[in-house]
């Protein structure tokens, strides 16, 4: 995938700024600023630490100012807007941008500079290496201030902060930060404050600006003629690795990581490498996790449980997925998954019904491609109180009804993933029988079907419970004159059981399906026609009188557009995954599905560069909005590459309906 970017791309201070890059250390931390190594969000850092996996993040280093000076002439490589000063605007001389590497080349007044930066993995350390060129008759000196703010994520700077410059170290409110130096030399200076300004923030009601400190400054003077590396290495921890170790280890792991899956397509690769970026350790339970999206969420049950089978398993990831299905089997209560896993000891959440399910759909797809029935007999015991509590009661209103179908949510509860709460407002309400849990609990009764006998028990009990279920869901759901699956049935008033929704994709996409092959093939239609966009799918018809085109601004009206025509990224890949069921896999169908996901290459090129956002505009979609890298996203995205390159990855089982 082409990853470099040039001079029509910085062309003026908005362009430069527009896109960002990601590096991340599997504990949750991660380097992130712009193409042009600003900070546009107050979430951006060039360390954002983890010492607690993965949801402890202090932001500890916000950003570097880096002067050259050449012969008298001094210019900025950094850019960064500022209130109450002048801007830095380095994105004037950037002539290449790799943000693979990543990696920068500034020319100026005879000299090339080219910097790269590299995160460790597995540990808070990050490295910015510089190569001086310097063909000019003078030398030129790099002074390199990095602006601190040794805060939680998201937490506010305050002007009585004092920080201390100690050789090596930089200290404050009882944090240290350690550096190194290559060939160049520290010096403290008299603490001082500026004020960025945020543009990427500002229009969604975030904060506009936000206060850095700095007390230091380092130094690197190349001689006339020669060419010199310098480096500065933050991290954690008082030993720290070289800059060209870093830098080799990021790009080995990186070539891994896009051939982790296989694939032949270039987007195949891309999204392999994506993935690396989500899965994290978690300490609270010492096992595996998946992030949901970055800069804004920690993990997520129901987002782990989605994007698991393309993160983890498409990528061969075996281990880690095996000890993320550990983790929350551990953790299961009353039959619900946790959807969230709070920090400092507070108990975990549960307000998902849809999380449980889908973990038994991983733990089918897990066995599919590994065999390890140890495990399954390991966790099965937990699979039996989901399925029973579901079927006898439990929170949330979860229970099956005399029909065999699952109900969800009560009173102010939103337990599926359409789940915005304004007060007391449900933009979405989806109480009673929502499609696409009742395609999860069909798919989760035949996949406890298969897996029973890995336990020594019958698997009757459970094919008679879907047999029921099935034949309920096709009743319940399909509108023979709309061609089409209701969205909900059951406790909400109004039009909403018919409002045209993405969630009927996952209908024909999990394993099991309850559907014939012609409504199956209709429900592919009906999506294709109105909510299908080369980057997602809508949420909602655009002929819907409740469809919002735009996601922004304040945080009410985002809530109000998030799922009422917002398009989303991860449905897609069910799409797809339906697209190819319903054309029976043939090389035919993998053609077009293959021809389809070739237009998502764009979108990689957009935003974060390399990664798939969390979602985007509903009416025109192009531009990225939300986390700007989203796990579900890259995973469904991913799972729809391999199946397309082969098909029995897609581990449809069971046919059709009569």
């Amino acid at each position: 995938m082409d990853t470099y970017f040039g001079r029509p791309d910085f062309a003026d201070a908005a362009r430069a700024q527009q896109n960002c890059f990601l590096l991340t250390n599997g504990l949750g931390g991660y380097c992130s600023l712009s193409a042009a190594f600003s900070a546009t969000r107050g979430d951006h850092a060039l360390l954002m630490a983890c010492p607690t996996p993965p949801t402890e993040r202090l932001d500890f280093v916000h950003r570097l100012s880096e002067e050259a000076e050449v012969g008298g002439t001094t210019f900025y490589l950094s850019a960064q807007e500022l209130a109450g000063a002048p801007d830095e605007d380095g994105w004037n001389l950037l002539a290449l941008w790799d943000a693979a590497a990543p990696r920068w080349v500034y020319e100026a007044f005879g000299v090339r500079i080219t910097r790269r930066v590299a995160m460790a993995y597995g540990a808070n350390t990050v490295a910015v290496q510089y190569t001086v060129e310097n063909r000019s008759a003078a030398p030129c000196t790099l002074r390199v201030t990095p602006w601190l703010r040794f805060v939680p994520k998201g937490g506010r700077l305050t002007r009585r902060r004092i920080f201390l410059w100690r050789e090596g170290a930089v200290e404050s409110g009882g944090l240290r930060l350690y550096y190194a130096l290559e060939n160049g030399r520290a010096a403290a200076l008299p603490q001082r404050f500026e004020t960025e300004r945020y543009r990427h923030d500002a229009p969604d009601g975030r904060p506009a600006t936000g206060l850095c400190a700095a007390a230091g400054q380092f130094v690197f003077t190349a001689a006339p003629g020669r060419t010199q590396d310098f480096a500065v290495v933050f991290g954690l921890a008082p030993a720290l690795p070289a800059a060209r170790t870093l830098l080799a280890a990021q790009a080995r792991r990186r070539r891994a990581q896009a051939a982790a899956a296989g694939l032949k397509s270039p987007l195949g690769r891309a999204l392999s490498a994506a993935a690396d970026a989500f899965l994290t350790r978690r300490a609270s339970t010492g096992g595996m996790t998946i992030v949901a999206g970055y800069p804004f969420f920690a993990d997520w049950g129901r987002d782990t449980m989605i994007a698991l089978p393309g993160c983890a398993l498409t990528t061969g990831r075996y281990a880690d997925a095996r000890s993320i299905l550990r983790t929350f089997a551990a953790h299961e209560q009353d039959g619900l998954m946790p959807n969230l896993f709070p920090e400092n000891g507070a108990p975990p959440q549960y307000n998902t019904v849809d999380a449980a399910l889908l973990f038994l759909n991983c733990l089918w797809l897990y066995h599919r491609r590994t065999g390890d029935g140890a495990f399954v007999r390991e966790v099965w015991p937990v699979a039996q109180r989901i399925v029973e509590k579901y079927r006898t009661g439990t929170r949330h209103g979860i229970c099956m009804d005399a029909a065999g179908l699952l109900h969800a949510g009560q009173g102010l509860d939103q337990v599926t993933w359409m789940d915005v709460r304004i007060g007391t407002h449900l933009p979405t309400p989806r109480h009673g029988c929502p499609v696409e849990v009742n395609a999860y609990w069909y798919n989760a009764l035949r996949v406890m079907a298969r897996l029973a006998p890995l336990a020594g028990e019958a698997g009757d009990p459970y094919d008679a419970l879907a047999e029921r279920a099935g034949e309920s869901f096709r009743r319940a759901f399909w509108m023979p004159e709309e061609r089409r699956l209701r969205d909900v049935i059951g406790d909400v008033p109004g039009h909403a059981d018919t409002q045209l929704r993405c969630n009927q994709v996952w209908a024909v996409s999990m394993p099991f399906t309850p559907l014939t092959k012609v409504q199956a093939a209709a429900v592919v239609d009906s999506v294709r026609r109105a909510l299908w966009t080369p980057c997602g799918l809508r949420t909602l018809d655009p002929g819907d009188p409740e469809f919002h085109g735009f996601y922004g601004g304040p945080q009410r009206l985002r809530d109000l557009a998030y799922h009422q025509g917002t398009v989303w990224p991860f449905p897609l890949g069910g799409y797809y995954l339906a697209a190819l069921r319903v054309g029976g896999c043939t090389p035919a169908a993998c053609r077009a599905v293959q021809r389809d996901l070739e237009l998502l290459l764009p979108a990689l090129r957009e935003g974060c560069i390399g990664q798939l956002p969390e979602i985007y505009d509903g009416g025109a979609p192009g531009l990225s909005r939300g986390c700007f890298a989203q796990a579900w996203s890259v995973g469904e995205l991913l799972r729809a590459c391999e199946a397309a390159e082969r098909p029995d990855a897609a581990g449809f089982e069971g046919g059709w309906a009569e």
